[in-house]
C-alpha cells in the first residue's frame, strides 16, 4: 500500500473477492426472504390467489420450492447427525434403530402425506404455515433415509488406523467424532445429499399439490405449477417449468454442492491422491474473501474450544468392574423388556385396526398387485443395469468426462415423472399400447441414476496398479470386464441397485397412474392402489397398501439385496 493512497486501508480491509461474496450472500438472503413472505397468512388466501401459469411468476414459485427443499435438507442433516450417530455408537439402540430406518425407507411418500397432513395442519390452524410444514415433512421423507444410511455406514467403517491415531492422542469421544469420524464420513454424505436433493425434486408435485380425501392443498411452487399445467394440458407451461428447474438446480449445484465436493476432496481417505482434484469458482471466492474467512475462522475456533473443553479420552478400553458389568446387564434387560412391550402394543393395534377389518379376498388382491409391481421393479433394474454399468465404467475412468456428466445426471435424476405424462398418455392412447408395459419406464425414470452414480464412483477409485497390471498382461475384451471392471465396481453397483430398487417402489405411486387433462391411463399395481386410496381418503386402504409395500420391500432387501451386498463386500473387496 502506498503512503500517498488515502483509501488504501479500505482495499486492504475489503477485497474484490469480498465484494463478490457479499453480492452473492445478500442476493440469496433477499430471494429467500421474498419466498418466505405470507407463511403466517390465512389458509383461505391460497384459494383466493391460486397458482398462475403465467411464467412471470415462476421465479417466485421456484424460490418457494427451493426454500422448502433446503428447510427439509436442514432437518435431514439434523436427523442424520443424531439418529445415525446413535445407531452406530450404541449397539443396544442400533438393534432397534437400524430396522426402523429400513422400514421408514420403504414407506411411500404419499403414505407419509396422507397420515401426517392433518397433524401438521392442526399445529398452526387456519394458517399457510401448517401446510408448509406438511410439504417440508414430505420432502424430508424423500431425503433423510438415504443420508442417514450413508452416515451410519461410514461411522461403522472408519479405518482402524484412524481409530488408533485418535486413541494415541487421547481424544475424547466428542473430539473423535468431529475431528476423525465426521471428516471421514463427509465425502460420502455430501454425495448422498446431492442424490437426496434430486429425490426431493422427483416428488415435488406430490409434496406441494396435496390431495387426501376432502383435504386439498395447492402451495405456490414449481410442483403445483406442474400439476396445474398437466391438468390444463398446457405444454408451454411444462416447458417453462423444466427451464425453471434446470436453472435452480444449476444455481445450487454451482453455489453449494460443487464447492462442497471440491472442499471435501481433501478429506478423502485414500492410499493415493486423486490425479485431478475437483475445482469450484465459488469455493475460490470463499477462500479468498477475508470476510468469509473471518466467519469460518470464528466457527472453527468455537468447535476447537468445545473439543478441548471436553475431558481427554483413555488409550484403550479399561476392564469393567463387576458392579459396572452388572448394571450394564440390567440396563440391557430393561431395554429388551421395553422394546418387547412396544412390539406387543404395536401388534395389538395392527391386529385390531388392520387385520381384523381386512377380508381374505382383499388381502389376496393387494398381494397380487404387489407382485405385479415387484416384477416391474426387477425387470427395470435389470435393464437399467445392462445400460448404465458399461457407461458408468467408461465415464468413471475419465475424470474430465465425470465433471461434465455429473451435473447432467443430477438434473435428470431430479426430473419428475409427471413431466413425461403428456408423451406417455398420448402414445398409449393413440397407438393403443398396454399401460401395464409402457407406463413402467416412468418408475425407473429418476431412480436409474443411482446405479450410474455409484458405478462412476466405483470406477473412479479403481486402483491405478490394477489397471496397469491389466495393461501389462494384455487383458482386454470380455476378460477385462469379467476379471477387472466388474469385480472393481460390483460393491458400488449393488449399493446403487438397492437404492434404485427402493426408489422404484416409491415411484410406482406416481408412475402407475398417468393423467393428461381429463385423459387417464393406469397400470395394475400396488402404486395405483395406494394413489387411488389416497385420493379417496380411504384410511384403511391407505394403511393396507403402505404396510404391504413396506413388507415386500423389507423382505426383498433382507432376502436378496443384503445377502448380495455382503457377498460383494467379501468377494470383491479390494485390499
Amino acid at each position: 500500500m502506498k503512503r500517498t493512497d488515502p483509501f488504501g486501508f479500505a482495499r486492504e480491509l475489503v477485497t474484490g473477492w469480498d465484494a463478490v461474496a457479499i453480492v452473492i450472500v445478500i442476493g440469496l438472503v433477499v430471494l429467500l426472504g421474498e419466498a418466505s413472505r405470507g407463511l403466517l397468512e390465512p389458509l383461505a388466501k391460497l384459494n383466493a390467489a391460486p397458482v398462475s401459469l403465467d411464467p412471470v411468476h415462476l421465479p417466485l414459485y421456484a424460490a418457494r420450492t427451493t426454500l422448502r427443499m433446503f428447510a427439509a435438507l436442514v432437518l435431514s442433516l439434523t436427523f442424520t447427525f443424531t439418529y445415525a450417530t446413535l445407531a452406530a455408537k450404541s449397539p443396544r439402540a442400533g438393534k432397534v434403530l437400524v430396522p426402523i430406518l429400513d422400514i421408514l425407507q420403504s414407506v411411500p411418500i404419499l403414505g407419509f402425506i396422507s397420515i401426517t397432513v392433518v397433524f401438521f395442519m392442526s399445529l398452526v390452524p387456519g394458517r399457510v404455515l401448517g401446510a408448509e410444514f406438511a410439504a417440508i415433512f414430505a420432502i424430508f421423507t424423500s431425503q433423510a433415509w438415504n443420508m442417514a444410511f450413508s452416515f451410519y455406514q461410514s461411522l461403522r467403517t472408519v479405518p482402524i488406523e484412524l481409530v488408533e491415531a485418535a486413541d494415541s492422542f487421547h481424544l475424547s469421544a466428542w473430539m473423535k467424532f468431529w475431528q476423525v469420524e465426521v471428516p471421514f464420513a463427509l465425502p460420502g454424505l455430501i454425495w448422498n445429499t446431492m442424490m437426496s436433493m434430486s429425490g426431493g425434486w422427483f416428488f415435488v408435485v406430490a409434496s406441494e399439490s396435496i390431495q387426501v380425501g376432502h383435504t386439498s392443498l395447492a402451495l405456490p411452487g414449481v410442483g403445483t405449477y406442474i400439476a396445474i399445467a398437466i391438468d390444463r394440458r398446457n405444454l408451454a407451461a411444462i416447458g417453462w417449468a423444466i427451464a425453471a428447474m434446470l436453472i435452480v438446480i444449476l444455481l445450487y449445484d454451482q453455489l453449494l454442492f460443487r464447492p462442497l465436493v471440491a472442499w471435501v476432496d481433501q478429506l478423502r481417505y485414500e492410499q493415493e491422491p486423486s490425479g485431478r482434484p475437483p475445482r469450484s469458482w465459488a469455493l475460490t471466492v470463499m477462500q479468498r474473501s477475508r470476510l468469509v474467512s473471518a466467519v469460518t475462522g470464528g466457527f472453527s475456533a468455537a468447535v476447537r474450544w468445545t473439543s478441548w473443553a471436553m475431558p481427554l479420552g483413555q488409550p484403550g478400553e479399561l476392564p469393567l468392574a463387576a458392579e459396572t458389568r452388572r448394571r450394564r446387564d440390567y440396563a440391557d434387560y430393561a431395554w429388551l423388556v421395553a422394546i418387547g412391550a412396544v412390539v406387543i402394543f404395536g401388534l395389538w393395534h395392527i391386529i385390531r385396526e388392520l387385520i381384523a377389518s381386512t377380508t381374505l379376498e382383499e388381502a389376496e388382491t393387494v398381494c397380487g398387485l404387489a407382485l405385479l409391481t415387484m416384477a416391474r421393479v426387477f425387470v427395470l433394474i435389470a435393464l437399467a443395469s445392462l445400460i448404465w454399468v458399461p457407461i458408468g465404467v467408461w465415464v468413471g475412468l475419465r475424470p474430465r468426462v465425470v465433471e461434465v456428466v455429473q451435473p447432467i445426471a443430477q438434473f435428470l435424476a431430479a426430473f419428475p415423472a409427471n413431466l413425461l405424462f403428456p408423451l406417455a398418455v398420448y402414445g398409449i392412447v393413440v397407438w393403443r399400447l398396454n399401460p401395464d408395459v409402457w407406463l413402467s419406464p416412468l418408475m425407473i425414470l429418476g431412480t436409474q441414476w443411482y446405479i450410474l452414480f455409484n458405478v462412476i464412483a466405483g470406477a473412479s477409485v479403481m486402483p491405478t496398479e490394477l489397471r496397469y497390471a491389466a495393461e501389462n498382461l494384455s487383458v482386454g475384451g470380455w476378460l477385462w470386464w469379467r476379471r477387472v471392471a466388474i469385480p472393481a465396481v460390483f460393491p458400488y453397483f449393488v449399493t446403487g441397485a438397492i437404492t434404485a430398487s427402493g426408489g422404484s417402489w416409491n415411484a410406482a405411486i406416481v408412475a402407475e397412474v398417468a393423467t393428461w387433462g381429463r385423459t387417464e391411463v393406469r397400470a395394475h399395481g400396488l402404486g395405483a392402489y395406494i394413489a387411488d386410496a389416497t385420493t379417496a381418503g380411504d384410511f384403511h386402504r391407505i394403511v393396507l397398501g403402505i404396510v404391504t409395500m413396506s413388507l415386500f420391500v423389507v423382505a426383498i432387501n433382507r432376502l436378496f439385496w443384503r445377502p448380495l451386498y455382503y457377498y460383494a463386500e467379501r468377494r470383491f473387496r479390494l485390499g
